[in-house]
Parts: structure tokens; sequence; C-alpha cells
């Protein structure tokens, strides 16, 4: 056990030391005038395409700013980037997952960001996007998110050869899963070693306790009842531990990490897996004998039929408000805003349909459309429950430790109820007085 504490503890050590490593050289390399930009960020907080990073370049060779990506694993981030911002040692750029609720909190932006309120480009970013990016009306990130659904995408020729149907709700859901694994292949990808992607089904099924029960997020907010009360939660959680005791998230997957899911679906090892529009493209890119062979439903636990809506869903970037370059750092939010420079990024991601710049044509496919008129949409529970999306990671260990027997669904909530009390008694949130 001690091993398993020390390790990680170890693993965080090492990436702060890197991290501060890198954020000190931040004044210039080998002597130069040339200025060098820290960006610190999560492995998913840009495109694993690697189009930030292509887009840096290119504004080196235009202005002869440097742009030094520093990126750490997911599971270490949101621990690594707070310690960060407490000792004022944060990258000159930094990436952090948003929500108008925990944002906030998170960055604490009148102390560490840089106020954007009054750039130009503020203005042209999509009216859902900038709450989650603005506090005490001053806007102070820049995203580039679309409002992110999670659907579960699945394999056609693996339905269509089994005769299965996409499910719509948890008993056909277990059903098809038994007879994809009775084929040998994985039913379900999950990834429990990034650390947050086991987390999802709890909290962006969140309109379906609302549905089932209106009023619940109020009651949440206003300390009225605790997340230990609500069942719908508990049976997710329950339908996860048997989905892993079934075997439907294939052996070992606790090693699983979400960057691999994409060769599992492409090469045919997992029938299923969670991911946001746009990821045909990336798929059938990476195997192009994927190209028209995905198909994608909501996530059915809990008997869920409503599309869960995130405004914010994914990160954003920061200026540094004590960076010693605070005035590249906004030359820099210029550039990358500028018409062109926004399509390049749109254009060359990880194939998403959407971005949340007005100004910037979607491409969402027929599909999407009407599978969308179909359904009920309804905000996610982490953008509209307090408390919830700061302790993302710690759930995710939580769960984690459900999976490997240790943990019980009941623990779990009991975990999160706490840590919202303690989070509301740090903000003195007076609903928790």
């Amino acid at each position: 056990m001690k091993k398993r504490i020390l390790a990680p503890l170890a693993s965080l050590l090492l990436l702060s030391g890197l991290l501060l490593g890198a954020c000190s050289s931040s004044g210039g390399s080998g002597g130069s005038d040339k200025v060098t930009l820290t960006f610190g960020t999560s492995q998913t907080g840009i495109p694993r395409t690697g189009i930030m990073q292509e887009m840096a370049k290119q504004y080196e060779q235009e202005t002869g700013v440097r742009i030094d990506f520093q990126v750490v694993p997911d599971a270490q981030w949101r621990d690594l980037i707070k310690v960060k911002l407490a000792s004022g040692e944060a990258p000159d750029i930094f990436n952090v997952d948003v929500d108008p609720l925990s944002m906030p909190a998170n960055v604490r932006p009148e102390e560490n960001a840089i106020d954007l309120t009054n750039e130009e480009f503020t203005s042209r970013m999509s009216e859902e996007i900038l709450p989650t990016v603005s506090h005490k009306d001053k806007v102070y990130g820049v995203s580039f998110a679309p409002s992110k659904i999670w659907y579960v995408y699945y394999n056609k020729r693996i339905f269509n050869e089994l005769g299965i149907e996409p499910p719509t709700n948890y008993a056909e859901f277990k059903e098809i899963s038994q007879k994809i694994m009775d084929k040998g292949i994985t039913p379900f990808y999950q990834a429990p070693a990034s650390g947050w992607y086991q987390v999802l089904p709890l909290f962006e099924t969140g309109p379906n306790y609302e549905k089932l029960a209106p009023g619940t997020y109020d009651k949440l907010n206003n300390n009225e009842m605790k997340v230990e009360e609500l069942t719908q939660l508990r049976t997710v959680l329950e339908q996860l531990n048997e989905f892993a005791e079934l075997g439907y998230f294939g052996k070992d997957f606790l090693s699983n990490t979400v960057e691999a899911g994409i060769e599992a679906f492409g090469q045919e090892k997992a029938a299923m897996l969670l991911r946001v529009p746009g990821t045909e493209k990336e798929v059938s890119d990476a195997y192009p004998a994927m190209k028209d062979n995905m198909g994608f439903f909501v996530m059915p636990w809990g008997d869920n039929q409503t599309i869960g809506v995130n405004p914010g869903g994914s990160a954003a970037m920061f200026g540094n408000k004590n960076s010693k370059h605070p005035e590249e750092v906004l030359k820099f939010f210029r550039w990358i805003t500028q018409h062109d420079n926004l399509q390049k990024v749109f254009d060359g991601g990880e194939g998403n349909l959407t971005i949340c710049w007005p100004e910037i044509e979607p491409k969402l496919t027929p599909d999407y459309i009407e599978y969308e008129k179909a359904h009920e949409k309804g905000t996610v529970m982490q953008a509209a429950v307090k408390y919830i999306d700061p302790q993302w990671m710690d759930i995710g260990k939580d769960i984690s430790g459900m999976f490997a027997g240790a943990m019980t669904p009941e623990q779990i909530l009991q975990n999160i109820d706490k840590r919202r009390a303690e989070q509301a008694k740090v903000l003195k949130d007076e609903a928790w007085q």
C-alpha cells in the first residue's frame, strides 16, 4: 500500500520539478534576448494532433517568441497546477478545465490570471462559453472548445454481424455487451489510468437525475440534500462496477489510458468507447478501414436517454498574471484568435465539429443534427452543481478503488459529500454554515 501511495507522489514531485525548471527559463534561452513562454497543460488539454505545437512554431517564425509546451499526464495536472499557482511558479500560459462553477476556485483569476476583458477577441467568443472563463464580469480565459457532449461510439460492423442494436436502457446495454464479449471482443473501452475518464458516466448523465426528480440540482446547491441521497447516481456506480466484474471492460483494464482508446477501437479490439463528436474523423484518419463504420448513442447508464451538454467542457488558456512576460502572452492570445488562425486550430484538431467562435462555420453532420432533435438535452451535473468538478480526479481514484474491490458505491458517495462540505467551508458558502 505504501508503494502505491509513494509512487504517484514521487511522480508528482518529479513533474513539479521539471515544470519548475522549465518555468524558470522563461526569461529566454541560451542568454539571448529571445523570449520563451512556457505553456503548461494536461495531455488532453490540447489536441493530440499537435496543431497547437504547429501553430506555436508558426508564431515563433513570425515573431521570434518561442512557446515551450510542458505536457503533464492528466492524472497529475490538476494537483500540479494548483501547487504552481499557489506558489507563484505557474507557467506563463496554463490550461485548466473550466465550467462556470469551478473556474474561480480552480484558477483564482483575480490573483493568478491576466484580465482579458478589454481585448477585442473576447467579444467574438460564444456567449455560451464566456461564463466558463469569466468571473465578476471580467474575462480571463481563451477557449477553443465546443459545447461538449460525450456519446458512446460503437463499431457498426461488429453490431451488424452480431445482429444487435444500440441500447436504450441498461438491461439492453448489458445484453449486447455479453454478446460482444462472447465473440472475444472487449465490449466497452474503459480508461481508469488517466484518472478522469471513469467519472464521466456519473455526471454526464446528470440531466437524467434532474428529469426524474426536478429541482435536484437546486437542492444540492443549497445543501438541502446530499449526493448520497441520489439513488440514480448510486445506480450508475453499481452498474459501472457490475460491468467491471462481468469483464465488459476487458482484462487488466485498470492500466488503460484514454490515449490508447483510439487504437483499441480502431483495431476493433473494443466495440464501444466514450468520445465526443468528431471522433469518426480521428479514428478513420488513423484506421481507414473504420471509415463510415461508427455510430453513436447516449450513455444508457441508469436508463438515461437525455443528452448531457457541458457548456464549457474543455480546457481554456489563461495568461499568468505573475508572468515576467505578460505583454508577450497577450500578443500570442491576440494572434491565435485571429480568424484564419482559429480556422487552422479548428481544422487541425481532433475532428471536433464545432468551436466556441461563431465566426467559424460548424461541421455538424445530419446524423448529429437529427439525433439531437430526437432527444432531450440538459446541463451535465458538474457544470450545474457546486463542488463536483474540483474533486473530479479524487472521485476517479475512488472509482478505481471500487473497480479494485477496495471501495463500495456507498463509500464513494459519502466521500463526495465530505469533500463538497470541505470545499464549501473553505469558500465560506452560506448554505453550509
